[in-house]
């Protein structure tokens, strides 16, 4: 009964710390909701209440009118998808090497690609803003999806690897006695093992593009280019002062796409995981 008891209260206990990590990680989240929301006289407001008195959509209105944020998407939408996608295509045939050929080089460049990511962009900014100019890549979202790949890619070839290790050897070994070669058992029999991991991956490879500040701040100049973090800094004033209610609408509406391509996709990551761990 007493080891009962010990069980019970380290499950509530287990319980209650995930209940207060999720609420630690919705607060901003639901205050940046309700900041869009707010009118002027509430945002000033020394008693600040967590649902708007007078709710209102003049913060929105405001924010596209101050600024081109649906060009802003745009370009974030496109330099997201194309990094994903590419970073994808490259890491995948790399991280079945990495997996399947284990020895010493395998080992130092596993190494390497987890110590890569300790890497400040500040360490890196310079020489790569000077290779890119002599390329004549600066102010391009061509340069901005290559910085992305790049810097993507060391993360994206490390999940792949421990996705590609999940997949048993002896799959593809029946297939090759089936008489299937390799190129056919890597598209019928280990591909859709992989689709989760590989959706999982672009998704990774999406949101850091998305929320990608630093790099594009310093490559796009021109106000056409720049993406949707950085046209969010131009709700700050000269002084540093923020224009609240519409950067609160518009880093709310920046959040949307990350939200609904989460929704869409893990239905999917859950179910290819399923799938796979019945095949036979």
């Amino acid at each position: 009964m007493t080891a009962q008891r010990i069980g019970r209260a380290g499950r509530a206990g287990q319980y209650a710390a995930l209940l207060a990590y999720l609420v630690f990680l919705a607060f901003p989240f639901l205050w940046l909701i309700s900041t869009a929301f707010k009118p002027p006289r509430e945002l000033g407001s020394l008693h600040p209440t967590w649902i708007p008195e007078d709710p209102t959509l003049a913060n929105f209105r405001q924010a596209f009118d101050e600024q081109p944020l649906l060009r802003a998407a745009g370009n974030s939408l496109v330099a997201a998808l194309a990094a994903a996608l590419v970073a994808v295509v490259i890491a995948t045939p790399m991280a079945y090497v990495m997996a399947r050929n284990r020895g010493r080089l395998t080992t130092a460049a596993t190494g390497w690609v987890v110590v890569s990511q300790a890497f400040p962009f500040v360490l890196v900014i310079i020489p790569l803003f000077l290779i890119l100019k002599n390329f004549h890549l600066i102010n391009t979202l061509s340069g901005l999806i290559m910085v992305y790949v790049v810097w993507s890619l060391p993360f994206a070839l490390w999940m792949l690897v421990g996705y590609v290790r999940a997949v048993p050897r002896e799959l593809e070994e029946a297939a090759a006695v089936d008489g299937a070669g390799r190129l056919r058992t890597l598209v019928s029999v280990t591909a859709p093992l992989l689709a989760p991991g590989i959706v999982a991956t672009a998704l990774f490879a999406f949101i850091t593009a998305w929320n990608e500040f630093f790099f594009a701040l310093v490559l796009l100049k021109t106000p056409e280019k720049q993406t949707l973090p950085v046209v969010l800094t131009h709700f700050l004033g000269a002084e540093g002062v923020a224009d609240l209610g519409p950067l609160a609408a518009a880093a709310f509406l920046a959040t949307i796409p990350s939200l609904v391509i989460f929704a869409i996709i893990q239905k999917r990551i859950t179910g290819g995981m399923l799938a796979g761990a019945v095949k036979s």
